[in-house]
């Protein structure tokens, strides 16, 4: 598993994150409405966009005419490498499970 895998995962563990995550996968948002839809405050949620934004999965833009605004989008990167390492754990896991199976099933 690679580096940057591990803080991916480290990231995600928190679940106030995961909901960030979840509501930036429908589209880019400003961090005031993100703190609104999940219910944190203003200072704990940039701590958790802060986490995000640290290990990559999302990036934080300003409007032309405002730069006061920040809107958070997701980075597909980390989600694709988190996805292919499921990928290829739920491969693994179906090989060994089929390989049981069929020792159980030539005992019968």
């Amino acid at each position: 598993m690679s580096a940057g895998l591990d803080r991916t995962l480290a990231a995600l563990a928190d679940p106030y994150r995961r909901q960030v995550v979840d509501l930036l996968g429908k589209g880019p948002r400003a961090a005031g409405d993100l703190a609104r839809e999940v219910g944190l405050p203003a200072p704990a949620m940039s701590r958790a966009l802060r986490a995000l934004r640290e290990v990559g999965l999302v990036e934080l833009t300003h409007p032309p005419n405002d730069a006061r605004v920040r809107i958070y989008e997701l980075r597909p990167g980390p989600m694709r490498e988190l996805k292919a390492w499921l990928e290829a754990s739920e491969d693994l896991w179906s090989a060994q499970l089929a390989a049981f199976k069929a020792h159980l099933d030539s005992g019968r």
